[in-house]
């Protein structure tokens, strides 16, 4: 099957599409978008985009999230990440900014989207990668999980020393098999104000954790 993604990633996908799972889930995508009654989220053209801004080769950094925002306007095809003009920001994307702030005494940014960090070798994926509008995880059980499954997997089986940053238990119960012998893995409550207000998110300092594991094993740091 012609996926169009990132050449790297599509080389190590390669048997992933051609799975029967990975036609139905295809099938059902183009169904949706071709809809009259609803949107889908992000544009069609973003649904890979994570991979496209971070190449096989360059992933350093891994970060999970669950679907896209349902909102018309803030997904971009980057867990957590939304459009620059949105605002305000997501409540998650602010309590990731505030430890960000705590943890590396960098201001608030101006605007809450993260390709900056998909361009420095962060993977900001979604387990489930398109959403109806207002309907979050609408697109859930179609055969996305175990898409993304596959590409966790062949990260940790293919690559050393690279970040997981778990956040949640959704996240956690994803990251099982990661093979944390040759990696590190991070795991906190979720940056959501529930979660955040209970003292699960702050204070957990992942992103210095993550730069100091990275120096270490000779990669350069992630500019938050």
């Amino acid at each position: 099957m012609d996926v169009k993604i990132e050449a790297s990633w599509k080389k190590i996908l390669n048997q992933e599409f051609e799975k029967d799972y990975f036609v139905n889930l295809t099938q059902f995508v183009k169904e949706e978008y071709a809809s009259p009654n609803h949107a889908i989220f992000p544009p069609a053209k973003m649904i890979f985009r994570a991979f496209d801004h971070c190449p096989f080769d360059e992933v350093k950094v891994v970060v999970l999230g669950q679907d896209p925002y349902p909102t018309r306007g803030h997904a971009n095809g980057l867990c957590f990440s939304i459009n620059p003009d949105v605002r305000p920001f997501a409540k998650s994307l602010i309590n990731i900014f505030k430890e960000i702030q705590e943890d590396l005494g960098q201001p608030i940014p101006e605007n809450g989207d993260l390709t900056r960090w998909a361009d420095q070798g962060v993977l900001l994926l979604n387990s489930i990668l398109t959403v109806r509008e207002g309907a979050p995880q609408s697109h859930q059980r179609k055969g996305w999980e175990k898409f993304t499954d596959a590409v966790i997997q062949k990260i940790s089986d293919e690559k050393e020393h690279v970040v997981f940053l778990l956040w949640g238990g959704y996240a956690r119960s994803k990251g099982k098999t990661i093979d944390r012998s040759k990696h590190l893995v991070l795991e906190s409550g979720h940056p959501s104000p529930m979660s955040a207000n209970q003292g699960l998110w702050f204070g957990n300092k992942h992103f210095s954790k993550s730069n100091e594991y990275l120096i270490a094993k000779g990669k350069s740091p992630i500019n938050w």
